[in-house]
């Protein structure tokens, strides 16, 4: 396995972690609030970092690649995840986690067309596997009655959401390959938070965010924690496997927060764990081991 790879599974971990975390901090918060101040945080923890390792140094980009970071930042964080907060309401996360699935598939198509990327055949097996045991573990048997309009706002939504986000990632792998890989991490997560502000203002919706905010104050410990694992670190690792490894590949590791998800999930908030859960769990790592170690 190498060392991109590892950083995708590492991604994918702390991914997970932080949503056990922001999940057993409450559901008051808004979206928009956790958003925006998940966003904040680790803003405010990269520019340090940046600072300290690569010095006031902005990367050498040119005009189109500056172009490429800061759409990337906008559609790729705060667009894309406004359209799936409103897919979530539509769809509940049960169907949302279904189409959000599109992700890597999305990656591994726009590779191929823009990067010449190629996977071989016994990872395409990898990744078929993979693909098959997430889809087992979020399946539902019964989910709550949906009218057509909702599945035709929200499906879209959700795809639409996906698809942006892999996106933008591909668009930015020949830029992660420059010099200055923590400004570039920072300035695109700026471009995301900045996007987001102006989005919750544009829709008046700015000052309410940030009122709910001040209100859940007890519960910043939780979220601050949330916030550094899975917005600070994990977005670092997570743009750290696109660097050392094919999008392809990085995007199918990924993926796996999903199934550390479920884990964690049973082992720290002890929710059920069944037969069909862990069937799709050991599917979809018997995947990564054929996907990264054949």
């Amino acid at each position: 396995m190498g060392i991109g790879e590892l950083y995708a599974l590492i991604c994918a971990l702390l991914w997970a972690s932080a949503v056990v975390l922001y999940k057993h901090a409450g559901e008051s918060m808004t979206a928009n609030s956790l958003n925006l101040i998940k966003n904040v945080i680790g803003v405010s923890l990269l520019v340090p970092t940046a600072t300290m390792l690569e010095g006031f140094v902005l990367p050498q980009l040119s005009a189109a690649q500056w172009g490429i970071l800061i759409a990337s930042g906008y559609f790729g964080i705060a667009v894309a995840d406004s359209w799936y907060l409103q897919a979530l309401r539509h769809l509940g996360a049960g169907r949302t986690a279904i189409v959000a699935s599109l992700y890597s598939p999305f990656v591994i198509i726009l590779s191929l067309i823009f990067l010449g990327e190629r996977l071989a055949w016994w990872k395409w097996i990898g990744f078929c596997m993979v693909m098959i045991g997430i889809l087992v573990v979020v399946y539902q048997r019964h989910y709550q009655h949906l009218d057509r309009q909702q599945l035709i706002r929200g499906v879209p939504l959700a795809a639409a959401s996906v698809f942006l986000t892999a996106g933008g990632i591909v668009a930015m792998k020949p830029i992660l390959d420059t010099d200055g890989f923590f400004w570039l991490v920072t300035l695109r997560l700026a471009a995301g938070t900045l996007g987001l502000i102006l989005y919750l203002a544009s829709r008046r919706q700015l000052l309410r965010t940030l009122s709910a905010m001040r209100t859940e104050q007890h519960k910043w410990r939780t979220i601050i924690i949330a916030s550094v694992c899975g917005t600070y670190l994990a977005m670092i690792f997570w743009l750290a496997g696109f660097k050392y490894a094919n999008a392809s590949v990085a995007s199918v590791l990924n993926e796996t927060s999903t199934v550390f998800i479920v884990l964690m999930a049973w082992l720290f908030l002890k929710e059920d764990l069944s037969t069909r859960k862990l069937a799709g769990v050991v599917i979809t790592f018997a995947g990564v081991v054929i996907f990264i170690g054949a």
